[in-house]
């Protein structure tokens, strides 16, 4: 799959800091040890409905992260799937009436125009589920031979095909109980497992299960899905949720690489089983060294969720004629750990911020540009700290508007940072 094309990134002087981030599986800062190449996955899109402004704060989070390595003198590797066939998609596209293959190119393309207008930069390698069928198939077929899956039988009532040989269908899971890492990645409890897993994607009342918080990994196909052969051993299917991220990452990036990134809606059970799936695959650990997450954006105190009809999608604001960099300056405002609200105030606030700024670089001549782009580097590098970036451009622009400056060249030197580390064009 092909994506959105790569915004212009100039070059800025000076050095990069290492970058320090929140690891989740640990709960503290850590810096990250990238070699010559930094790995980093992403998880991307169910393409069912456009880019709502947590999608936004996501991928504007990890480009910012992107910018902080490639300043630090890395070549970055970054990986970010597409869920293009999911049970998401599959009841929209039914809803509408629509096929769920156009649904998902519909959706996918949108997507590429807002993230082509915020600046972020693309995924080195895009890769859709479809795609990864015949390989994420290989990979249940492995855990079932090393006894980490099994097989649930599907009532006949279903109507579910079965495999090849087969007495009847069968769906398969993956048993967490026999893998020892299983809760590592959130250190959550099982009470806290079981409150959230049913309404993230769970059948936890599935009969035939070892486990409830076994993970389905195929699904044999029922009458009005789509499916695609998984061989003799799995019959027609598709795979399940957590199965792709695990094939994608260890084909694309392999085991250990440096940050697997997301939404704290995906630490458990995405990122949780994503992780002991790989490890029931290879045996190795971890499967990211940090996991980074992205807390959640509401809109006006409320928390934003398609049930509730209140997103604010980033293509209706392109719409209306908002300023793409004020959408992104009004996502920087806010740190990626904290949880915020979408407000008109906020939006107000950013393109005021915007203008000041692009009225304080419009001269040829200002304040000195070296302390700001040392206090930018900085905040960035301390976990992300984007609200103090923008406070450090804030000091500068305002002596340049109130005070002035006569060092040649100092705006285009900010306005080159800011366009390299913020990914905000002024």
């Amino acid at each position: 799959m092909i994506a959105w094309p790569p915004p212009f990134v100039p070059s800025v002087p000076g050095e990069g800091v290492p970058l320090r981030v929140h690891d989740t599986s640990t709960g503290t800062l850590r810096e990250t040890t990238p070699g010559e190449t930094a790995r980093l996955y992403v998880c991307g899109i169910t393409p069912y409905d456009a880019t709502h402004m947590g999608h936004a704060a996501t991928y504007v989070t990890f480009d910012l992260l992107q910018r902080v390595w490639r300043d630090g003198g890395h070549a970055v590797h970054y990986v970010q799937n597409v869920t293009d066939v999911d049970d998401p998609l599959l009841e929209r596209a039914t809803r509408d009436g629509v096929d769920w293959r156009d649904l998902a190119t519909r959706e996918i393309a949108l997507f590429h125009e807002d993230m082509t207008a915020l600046a972020v930069l693309p995924p080195d390698d895009y890769v859709g589920v479809v795609e990864s069928v015949e390989r994420i198939a290989q990979d249940v077929v492995t855990l079932l031979g090393s006894g980490r899956a099994y097989r649930v039988a599907v009532p006949e009532s279903d109507g579910a095909e079965p495999a090849e040989g087969s007495e009847g269908a069968h769906d398969v899971y993956y048993d967490v109980q026999a893998d020892d890492r299983f809760g590592a990645v959130s250190g959550w409890t099982r009470e806290q497992m079981l409150e959230v897993f049913a309404d993230r994607g769970g059948d936890p009342d599935r009969a035939g299960k070892r486990d409830v918080l076994d993970p389905l990994l195929w699904r044999a196909t029922r009458p009005g899905e789509p499916s695609w052969d998984g061989g003799p051993e799995l019959g027609a299917g598709r795979p399940g949720w957590h199965a792709e991220c695990t094939t994608i990452a260890l084909t694309r990036l392999g085991d250990g690489f440096d940050v697997q990134g997301g939404g704290t809606d995906l630490i458990f059970p995405h990122h949780e089983m994503s992780a002991v799936q790989a490890h029931g695959l290879t045996g190795e650990w971890p499967f990211a060294h940090t996991y980074v997450h992205q807390a959640m954006v509401g809109l006006d105190g409320e928390k934003m969720s398609k049930s509730k009809g209140n997103l604010v999608l980033v293509s209706r604001l392109r719409a209306e004629g908002v300023d793409p960099m004020a959408i992104r300056l009004a996502i920087l405002a806010h740190h990626y750990r904290t949880e915020w609200s979408w407000t008109a105030q906020g939006l107000t606030d950013a393109q005021a911020r915007l203008d000041r700024w692009r009225a304080a670089l419009s001269g040829n001549g200002g304040p000195d540009a070296t302390e700001v782009l040392r206090a930018v580097r900085e905040r960035l590098a301390d976990d992300l700290d984007a609200p103090g970036a923008l406070a450090a451009v804030d000091q500068w622009a305002d002596a340049a508007l109130t005070l002035g400056g006569d060092v040649e060249g100092a705006p285009g030197i900010v306005g080159r940072a800011l366009d390299a580390l913020l990914g905000v064009r002024v």
